[in-house]
């Protein structure tokens, strides 16, 4: 009996990506799309490969996500964004699938300024995108601009193929999500009451770049590799200096961390 599968993508302002993400979507047999308001015209292009289309204000990422599971009809979930495609080699290994887990995890191959990063921790990136939602749903992990699904690892699989990942095509097109990324990282350390310290706003970047471009190799990457790892470790520093500008105004004294 073939699996019936329910994608579900969130989207603000993603007319540039939509299209592009959806028409990959013709191995599922529902599409959920979790709007959060977008004035652009990502809804009038969605309405061409969907009717279900939910508008639900801004909640969290993992909130969002929940929301768009709770209205798939189907029990098997594929989790995707709309800056990523699925592989004709993808489709294919989904269709072909046993689905005798609980979960799947599948690789992300990321583009950066329009290449692949092969090193530097960059692929095979796993992340769980196809599950059961009777099984598990989305929750925040060390990260709050990365959820994940809390499902039993035990009872997951690999995907062998790749959701193709085009993550920043420019510089501008980083920066423009960096503010409210970095933001939203010294917000959720901040709420689990995570002091901010030295370590973490001069030593941390710095051994970040060190581990992901230099003992990974993400210097074979070339200059985009560069580019890409300094920025990581920037966004790093950037984050932890919210941190502290976070404590310095809602805080009366900061105990540094050691």
């Amino acid at each position: 009996m073939k699996v019936k599968i329910s994608a579900v993508i969130i989207t603000k302002n993603e007319e540039h990506n939509i299209v592009d993400c959806l028409q990959t979507l013709d191995f599922a047999d529902e599409i959920i799309v979790v709007d959060s308001g977008s004035n652009d015209k990502t809804v009038v292009f969605a309405k061409k490969y969907t009717k279900k289309i939910f508008t639900w204000n801004w909640a969290g990422y993992a909130a969002q996500k929940n929301y768009g599971v709770s209205k798939a009809k189907n029990d098997w979930i594929f989790s995707i964004d709309a800056d990523e495609r699925v592989s004709e080699e993808l489709k294919q290994e989904l269709v072909s699938l046993d689905y005798n887990k609980e979960g799947y995890f599948v690789p992300l191959k990321n583009y950066f300024l329009g290449r692949w990063l092969r090193y530097g921790g960059q692929y095979p990136d796993y992340h769980l995108r196809l599950f059961k939602k009777s099984k598990g749903s989305f929750v925040y992990g060390e990260k709050e601009v990365h959820e994940t699904v809390n499902i039993n690892k035990n009872k997951t699989g690999k995907i062998k193929y790749p959701l193709l990942h085009y993550s920043y095509n420019s510089i501008s097109a980083y920066f423009h999500k960096f503010n409210s990324y970095t933001k939203l990282e010294a917000l959720g350390r901040f709420q689990r009451n995570i002091k901010p310290g030295w370590y973490g706003i001069f030593i941390r970047p710095l051994l970040i770049l060190f581990k992901w471009y230099v003992l990974k190799s993400g210097f074979r990457d070339g200059m985009r590799g560069f580019i890409f790892h300094t920025l990581s470790a920037f966004y790093i520093f950037s984050s932890e200096l919210k941190l502290f500008e976070m404590y310095r105004f809602n805080k009366k004294e900061i105990k540094w961390r050691s």
